[in-house]
């Protein structure tokens, strides 16, 4: 005998954690990191109450948990770093100031500054910050609070597996033990689709039928050219680089059209007349991400060999619950020291502070409120900064490895098989949305619900790799949503409303989510 017997009872003690985790964070409004302690402790008393976990399972599994969550950390660290580095020294405003100078009608600044520069911060940062940085950049050129922030959620949702430089997708990799090469070419094509879905989702949040009359033809050119950039560095082995690829490709050409008019059409084309933008200072601003670019492109071809020499791992020993579930013996999570992306992110994070300490910041600093530039602090504030999400990531992370040794999700995975059928390829991205709405968090979305996915998928004998890319495309869409993220984006704006902004984006994304449904069903 393998697992308990199937019953309403032990459905309801393998969901409970899952649950608990939900009931907290929507329903009493607690964080990632106090829920997830809270979800992992109960999953472990489920585990050796009810389905035979010893001390030796417990302790292999949180073993396995630290690799498996250190191996996303990393990368997560690393791009916060960046992040900071850029950040303080003026390059993410400078950006902001710029790039609006470009567009003459709404549609056309939430295309430019949602859709086209939220993507490419998502794809290079993430963690909330293309809501924060780009609400208010709307509101000051005219939108209302709360539409400037449903449009800054809504854009770059499609670029969330992966942007932070591909840690949800990595995430992914990490939950289900498969290939970056398995996962990475079915996930790419639902995120272009996803691309197009954003985009018409910003245009109607925006002005409606007008806006997509107006701005149809430049979206679907920004679509196929941002989607196709991701899809193609996706499937070449770049996840890190997808999203932010996508994101640099769209902005360049955005910024091509926008100040020759080449894709406005009808009269505005007549009219249009693009303002002047400061392109050295522009080009300064993002020197860090060409910086990144050169890093990975040096690292993947000519360092990859000694990078990637030192490998920490470890070998786990096969663990048996007492009613007979087993999980074999086998490695860890690897994770290269010197290699990883994270790896990557923090040379690039030197550099780009040694790039700004001998140009000089755009920051005038001349009071104690500015200190002086210097990587202490901004080593300072990304510690502080990740507090949270580690132990979020930690605890939610040890939480799904200590329910997959124990047998929980394997009983889950059984009971959704039996008992949805057909209808569970409907239901899979819908299943990622709600892991990341309760989260806040798409990485984490990945984790808490992949490999549950992954074994019903292979229970229904139907596409795995399908499934997954509903599962991380589902949660990409989920984090546009999630009350995490729609706090940040309203809490950089005056007068927002957070009830109303909440509204108006599930409704986008319940739509979205609903047509990747009817997808996956005739997909997988």
């Amino acid at each position: 005998m393998s697992l308990p017997p199937v019953n309403w009872g032990t459905i309801l003690l393998a969901l409970s954690p899952i649950l608990l985790v939900l009931f907290l964070m929507i329903g009493l409004k607690w964080g990632g990191s106090k829920a997830g302690l809270a979800g992992w402790s109960l999953a472990i008393l489920v585990s050796v109450l009810f389905f035979g976990s010893g001390i030796d399972l417990l302790v292999i599994a949180f073993g396995k948990s630290l690799l498996l969550s250190l191996f996303v950390l990393y990368l997560i660290w690393m791009a916060l770093l960046l992040y900071n580095v850029v950040n303080d020294a003026g390059a993410i405003d400078v950006i902001g100031a710029e790039l609006p100078r470009l567009a003459h009608t709404q549609p056309a600044q939430a295309l430019l500054l949602a859709f086209v520069f939220g993507s490419f911060l998502q794809g290079a940062t993430g963690f909330g910050v293309p809501a924060a940085v780009i609400a208010p950049l709307l509101v000051g050129v005219g939108f209302t609070p709360t539409t400037a922030v449903v449009v800054a959620l809504l854009g770059h949702g499609w670029a969330v597996t992966f942007g932070s430089l591909g840690s949800s997708f990595i995430s992914l990799m990490a939950a289900t033990g498969l290939s970056g090469e398995q996962l990475a070419g079915n996930s790419a094509e639902y995120l272009f689709f996803c691309c197009l879905l954003c985009g018409i989702a910003v245009l109607w949040a925006t002005a409606g039928k007008t806006a997509l009359r107006e701005q149809w033809l430049r979206l679907i050119v920004l679509t196929v050219v941002m989607g196709s950039t991701q899809w193609a560095l996706a499937v070449a082995g770049f996840w890190n680089l997808a999203a932010f690829g996508a994101g640099l490709v769209g902005l360049t050409v955005a910024i091509i059209d926008f100040r020759y008019g080449i894709f406005e059409i009808g009269q505005s084309r007549k009219t249009y007349t693009g303002q002047t933008v400061n392109i050295r200072r522009l080009a300064i601003a993002f020197t860090p991400y060409f910086i990144l670019i050169i890093v990975i492109l040096v690292a993947s071809f000519l360092l990859k060999e000694p990078l990637n020499a030192i490998q920490l791992n470890y070998e786990f020993p096969a663990v048996t619950t007492r009613f007979g579930w087993q999980t074999e013996a086998g490695p860890g999570r690897s994770i290269s020291v010197f290699g990883h992306p994270g790896a990557l992110l923090l040379y690039t994070s030197l550099l780009a502070f040694l790039w700004f300490r001998w140009r000089g910041t755009f920051v005038k600093r001349e009071s104690a409120d500015q200190p002086h530039y210097s990587f202490g602090p901004l080593v300072r504030k990304t510690i502080q900064g990740s507090r949270k999400s580690t132990v979020s990531i930690v605890a939610l992370v040890a939480m799904a490895v200590t329910m997959q040794y124990a047998g929980m999700t394997q009983l889950l995975a059984e009971v959704f098989s039996a008992n949805t059928g057909q209808f569970f390829l409907f239901l899979s991205p819908f299943i990622g949305a709600l892991g990341a709405f309760m989260t806040g968090s798409n990485t984490n979305s990945n984790v808490v619900f992949g490999s549950l996915q992954m074994q019903t998928a292979g229970a229904l004998g139907v596409s795995i790799s399908v499934i997954l890319a509903a599962q991380t495309a589902g949660g990409a869409i989920g984090s546009i949503f999630a009350p995490a993220k729609v706090v940040v984006g309203v809490s950089t704006v005056k007068d927002g409303d957070e009830s109303a902004v909440l509204r108006q984006v599930t409704i986008y994304s319940l739509a979205i989510l609903f047509i990747l449904g009817i997808v996956t069903w005739f997909a997988a």
